[in-house]
């Protein structure tokens, strides 16, 4: 008898359906077939104790289970459920009407019980497009497939729950989830706010106009100069996530299992900050089985490297692609895989190894040869990519215990929400570019050409600090959203000059040290 059931095999975001195809004949061998991994080709063992535990037993017969399409890499033990209903429905236990319409995925115990998986969201959404009238998860995992609207989801907790459903003994209602109202319900409640950092105004502006493009920034000051503390209250002041980007983004940590069991969406965007000791697969994406990289997981948000010099230099260099193209290709010999990475990269390091060159009130003990290595962890093309630079100085005790707190971050956001609100007008007929900061070089030329004034200002900045094309390009794009944030149509002398002011890595008294 021939019996098929079907799951699916995700290849980073993509997912493809596979069907698997169970045949059983005279004979006393067990045959798995269609590029499985070891896990599973191991799912036989799990899948003859979970059956054993629950009153079955795998028939005594020349079994050959085929995963189709054949050329298409299996891994994972999601495979576990639709392989133990296929072999359950070629030996007459689970009734055949019913197969072809639903999709099947888990992981299941010895006791028959089902265990999550990764890369339900995107399962789900591909069971939809491929018009299938239910998926049959994990109990676990089924509030994450279940924002997906017009599909029957259905979570279950064993093996045995599942067989008497397909047979019609045991009725369950799909998991009902109104993403939408969720979704726009939900309140964003940030814990750290702009109001808790006093002094450090330059920064906080230079932080705000970040924001309100979509720019790169790094901050370069000595420890205590409240770096970190600035970069951590950055999504409170960005704009909230659409319901697409949601999607999107809750995808990615679906494939990478980082989603909780009480989350079905993600509703902030995302904040990470790798420790320096990260690795280059660990950062990008990768790995014996494919997994996004931090890179990845900050898509649609912030990723902060703190202490950025600390970093080896192969790692800060596979940045550069990324920041340009905002997707990565990991291409290895056993697969290749793309993921989206559009993020915010915010970066922090000290003007030297002992943080203190500059610093009034601290005299730096290092070497000019050892400030000129430090600085040079960094190259010109990763600066480069980075739009804005600035410069902080410690707060002096005696002023920052007669401070007031400083403004709040619901009204710089405020602020940022109407300059990006200005950016998805200008925008709204070009897809994929947002922000200001995914402008291409013909965009820079419709709508962020200075007048001559500006030009001329601009001219001599270039040929005093040396700056490259891609400065000049970073330059405009700043330009443009100070200009959104004041309101202007047109990028003003004053929105070059202070875009100018955020280049302060590109200074001589810098490039004297190395950079």
């Amino acid at each position: 008898m021939l019996v098929n059931t079907f799951c699916a095999a995700v290849n980073g975001l993509d997912v493809n359906v596979v069907k698997v195809e169970v045949s059983m004949t005279r004979g006393v061998q067990f045959h798995l077939t269609g590029l499985a991994d070891t896990a599973v080709r191991e799912s036989h063992d799990r899948i003859k104790a979970a059956l054993q535990n629950n009153g079955y037993k795998i028939p005594v017969m020349d079994i050959t289970i085929n995963l189709s399409p054949a050329d298409l890499k299996k891994e994972g033990s999601s495979y576990d459920l639709p392989l133990a209903i296929g072999l359950l429905a070629a030996n007459g236990k689970v009734e055949m009407d019913n197969l072809d319409k639903f999709m099947l995925i888990g992981e299941l115990g010895l006791d028959g019980m089902l265990q999550p998986v990764r890369g339900i969201l995107p399962i789900a959404i591909k069971a939809r497009a491929e018009h299938f009238k239910g998926l049959i998860v994990p109990r676990q995992n089924v509030r994450e497939a279940a924002v997906v609207n017009h599909l029957d989801v259905y979570g279950m907790d064993s093996l045995s729950e599942v067989i008497r459903f397909l047979n019609g003994s045991l009725e369950i209602s799909p998991m009902v989830v109104d993403t939408r109202k969720e979704f726009y319900e939900r309140q964003e409640i940030f814990e750290l706010d702009f109001a808790d950092v006093r002094g450090q105004e330059s920064v906080k502006r230079a932080l705000e106009v970040a924001a309100a493009g979509g720019h790169n920034l790094i901050m370069i000051g000595p420890p205590g100069s409240g770096k970190s503390m600035m970069a951590k209250r950055l999504p409170g002041i960005l704009p909230p996530l659409s319901l697409s980007e949601s999607l999107e983004t809750t995808q990615i940590h679906s494939v990478a299992g980082k989603l909780s069991r009480d989350t079905s969406l993600i509703y902030q965007r995302p904040f990470r900050a790798p420790h320096h000791t990260i690795s280059q697969v660990a950062l990008v994406g990768g790995g014996n089985n494919p997994q996004p990289g931090e890179i990845s997981l900050a898509h649609n948000g912030v990723l902060f490297l703190d202490e950025m010099p600390e970093l080896s230099r192969s790692v800060l260099e596979v940045l550069r692609q990324p920041l340009e193209d905002r997707k990565i290709t990991v291409s290895r010999a056993k697969y290749n895989v793309e993921y989206p990475c559009s993020f915010m990269l915010i970066a922090s390091m000290n003007p030297c190894p002992c943080g203190y060159y500059g610093d009034p009130t601290h005299h730096c003990a290092c070497t000019p040869g050892q400030i000129q290595h430090y600085m040079n962890k960094i190259s010109g093309p990763l600066l480069d990519r980075i739009d804005i630079h600035c410069e902080l100085q410690a707060v002096p005790f005696a002023d920052l215990s007669k401070m007031a707190l400083g403004e709040p971050s619901e009204k710089i956001r405020e602020r940022v929400m109407k300059a990006r609100q200005i950016q998805e007008a200008r925008f709204k007929d070009v897809k994929g570019i947002h922000c200001n900061a995914q402008m291409t070089e013909r965009m820079l030329h419709q709508f962020a050409e200075p007048d001559a004034a500006s030009m001329d200002m601009l001219r001599m900045a270039m040929e005093r600090l040396k700056l490259s094309a891609r400065a000049y390009s970073r330059i405009l794009k700043v330009a443009r959203t100070i200009a959104d944030l004041d309101g202007s149509e047109e990028v003003q002398s004053q929105h070059i000059a202070e875009a100018i002011g955020y280049r302060n890595l590109d200074r001589g008294d810098w490039a004297e040290r190395g950079i």
